[in-house]
């Protein structure tokens, strides 16, 4: 199990608490510059926070406070810890096979023994007949390969992966995305990985942690995340499309400049006649060419087709708010949806999700 609580004000602000049980993947996701890699880099001993801990299977990696300062600070060396650069960082001047036996120097003395535990690694990543080959003549997605390889090598109790999969091709993606997968079985270790991509935390990941300016805002299940963000920043960084605004007291809604009023279920958290953001997922909107009395009149603005696909951008009559609908190419032709038609929107109340309304400046914005 690794434990990670950090604080840290300058020059790069972290405020952060995860946790990544042995055969975890924990995703970091967040804008550039958020503080995503400055993590990892602490995990690993290469910078030190102002206060915080930092444990790993038991074994007290890092200690620090405000009064004290650092009290335990394990050098990069002595943490078990197998770190995977985004630009993989490997010697120009060593073969692949040299870069793997790096980690193991210190490990095995008989230089014999050392190649050949590298060559196993580099086998077991399906490219052991490019041993004697060096970083130059090989692709990225080799590299990265070889990278892996070494940061495994030493057996670690921990890996961490910066955006590994960021400067591959689709194709080499999918096929690292499967080593990744049985690398999960077969170690069973926490995996920390920072990517930016949204889908591929989604793929990959048991749980995401999105982090902004340093600051840890919300830990969940990717479903959860999708569906439930903790507040209206999080669901800004995540991607949702359909967030909107409106007042909520005593389990009803009302959507500003609207006179729709939804029905929530009410958690007792929130102050009568408060200003709430509201998300509602893809299946909770739905299309129809007549209304209904509980139907909301929108306009046709664009139709954009992706292969079988279509994303339609709607504008409701009252309040001029856009909501973005995602149907096959049948659907649209059935409903005979075109640019300036007149449709028909359900949305499902139980499907809401309401939560505290964050500005971008606001620093309640980390705050549920």
């Amino acid at each position: 199990m690794l434990k990670v609580k950090l604080s840290q004000t300058a020059p790069n602000p972290l405020q952060l608490i995860l946790e990544c049980a042995p055969g975890e993947l924990h995703a970091l996701v967040g804008p550039s510059g958020s503080g995503k890699t400055t993590a990892l880099r602490t995990i690993a001993g290469l910078n030190h926070a102002e206060s915080g801990k930092i444990e790993c299977d038991g074994e007290l990696w890092f200690e620090a406070n405000e009064i004290n300062g650092i009290s335990t600070a394990l050098s990069p060396a002595e943490r078990s810890c197998g770190f995977l650069f985004q630009q993989y960082a490997l010697f120009p001047h060593l073969s692949a096979l040299e870069n793997v036996c790096i980690p193991l120097h210190n490990l095995i003395a008989d230089s014999a023994l050392r190649k050949a535990q590298a060559q196993e690694w580099l086998d077991r990543m399906g490219i052991g007949e490019l041993a004697e080959r060096m970083p130059t003549q090989l692709s990225g997605g080799q590299q990265q390969r070889v990278a892996l390889a070494r940061a495994l090598a030493r057996s670690p109790k921990i890996l961490l992966l910066d955006e590994p999969f960021s400067a591959v091709d689709a194709p080499t993606r999918q096929g690292l995305y499967r080593t990744l997968a049985q690398l999960r079985k077969d170690f069973n270790i926490p995996i920390l990985l920072v990517t930016h991509d949204l889908r591929e935390a989604d793929l990959l990941a048991d749980r995401i942690t999105v982090i902004d300016q340093g600051v840890g805002l919300q830990t969940a299940a990717p479903q959860i995340l999708f569906q439930k963000p903790r507040n209206s920043r999080v669901a800004e960084l995540v991607g949702i499309n359909n967030m909107f605004e409106g007042i909520f007291t005593a389990g009803q809604l009302s959507w500003n400049e609207c006179s729709r009023i939804f029905n929530v279920i009410d958690k007792g958290k929130i102050p009568p006649n408060t200003s709430v953001a509201w998300v509602i997922p893809a299946d909770g909107i739905s299309l129809h060419s007549t209304p209904s009395t509980t139907s909301i009149e929108v306009q046709v603005e664009q139709i954009n087709t992706l292969g079988q696909i279509a994303v339609i951008q709607l504008r409701t009559l009252e309040g001029k708010h856009v909501i973005a609908w995602e149907a096959s190419a049948a659907e649209v032709m059935r409903l005979g949806l075109e640019i300036g038609k007149k449709s028909y929107v359900e949305m499902d109340a139980s499907k809401i999700h309401i939560m505290p309304l964050r500005l971008i400046n606001d620093p309640r914005r980390f705050t549920s």
